[in-house]
């Protein structure tokens, strides 16, 4: 008998119920639906702390591989605040312990991205047999080359775009598309080279705004009657990257209390400085949601075998990634606490640099 826990944490992303469906399902066929006890808990990590579950049957994961979000819920519990006790004094980590001997489980399977990541590994050096699968739009979980919902947010971020040339270019206008990621840019990149943007901000790579306009300028003259930007949530200029924690944190204080995000404030110093029509789009959550793209449900349907597998091995201490094109497994204590930054000089960002579009450095 295998009684294995599952919880979904942080974020929610396109992929998750397909993920959870590829462990269920290959632990039900391989060992047989009687050796089978499959325990969800509801809204991440307060489901175990909070001793919120329910024994889940075959029947649940019938018909989700399509489905958007998760059929458990989510929330965000902060790593650096797990091991302070909540407003009614109790021991957050010492909960989870015995919710998760209380129900007697062989393996806890934790699906999100690098807070969770930490928090699964503080569990697994806690004592309980631990595997995690990485997900996260931003594509930044250390360890693994692709996160599930990743692409299938490349594609919605796409097609924001690819609406948007439409209408930039019958209104002459410089556009601005936000996308998704405060701190590393792969949604961004990815999305701005699909959809043709000609400017793309990226955290990783600081922006001058002359160069910017500079940028403009040039289509400008090269007789283009539009400008598309594809703009991080994260982007920041040359000068914020060189300010200090504090000078910093109060600059963007001040930002803040102006303009609703970073493309809004890029945009206003634009026009100023151009006199040019600027609007600025955000897809915002819609880049979240949705029903999976195929890549996705693939992808996550063989991360849940290989999970089952490690599961059925007693195997467990991993999270459960792809390399150079194989599923496989990476220690969870070389994975948490890590974030996989764009290198600015990638042979990607080199690429894109080569048809013409610009990092506004």
């Amino acid at each position: 008998m295998k009684r294995v826990g599952f919880l979904t944490s942080g974020g929610d992303c396109q992929a998750l119920n397909a993920a959870m469906r590829g462990v269920v399902k290959t632990l039900w066929f391989t060992l047989g639906g009687d050796n089978v006890e499959i325990y969800g808990f509801f809204n991440g990590y307060k489901g175990l702390i909070y001793s919120d579950f329910r024994q889940l049957t075959y029947s649940d994961f019938s018909g989700i591989l399509t489905r958007g979000g998760t059929i458990l819920g989510s929330s965000r519990t902060p790593f650096k605040t797990i091991r302070e006790p909540d407003e009614n004094g109790l021991d957050k980590v010492k909960a989870m312990k015995q919710n998760y001997y209380k129900l007697n489980l062989d393996c806890l399977v934790i699906l999100g991205g690098n807070g969770t990541h930490k928090t699964a590994n503080l569990l697994r050096e806690e004592g309980l047999n631990i595997i995690t699968l990485p997900k996260t739009i931003d594509n930044d979980l250390w360890g693994t080359d692709m996160t599930f919902g990743f692409q299938s947010a490349v594609d919605i971020a796409t097609n924001a775009i690819d609406c948007i040339h439409t209408t930039a270019s019958s209104h002459r206008r410089v556009f601005i598309v936000e996308v998704m990621g405060h701190r590393v840019g792969w949604l961004t990149l990815n999305a701005g080279m699909a959809g043709g943007a000609d400017i793309i901000l990226i955290p990783e790579i600081p922006y001058d705004i002359d160069k910017i306009i500079d940028a403009i300028n040039l289509r400008t003259k090269r007789g283009a009657s539009f400008t598309i930007l594809a703009v991080a949530e994260g982007a920041i200029s040359k000068e914020r990257s060189k300010m200090g924690k504090k000078e910093l944190k109060e600059s963007l204080a001040r930002s803040k209390a102006k303009y609703p995000s970073v493309s809004y404030e890029i945009a206003a110093e634009i026009e100023e400085r151009t006199g040019q029509e600027i609007r600025v789009t955000v897809p915002g959550h819609t880049q979240r949601g949705g029903s999976p793209c195929p890549y996705d449900r693939v992808f996550a349907s063989r991360l849940g075998t290989k999970a089952a597998q490690l599961i059925m091995d007693d195997e467990y201490g991993y999270m459960v990634g792809i390399v150079n094109r194989e599923i496989t497994k990476i220690p969870l204590e070389d994975v948490a606490g890590k974030l996989k930054y764009m290198e600015p000089d990638a042979t990607i960002i080199q690429e894109a640099r080569m048809l013409g579009i610009s990092f506004g450095d």
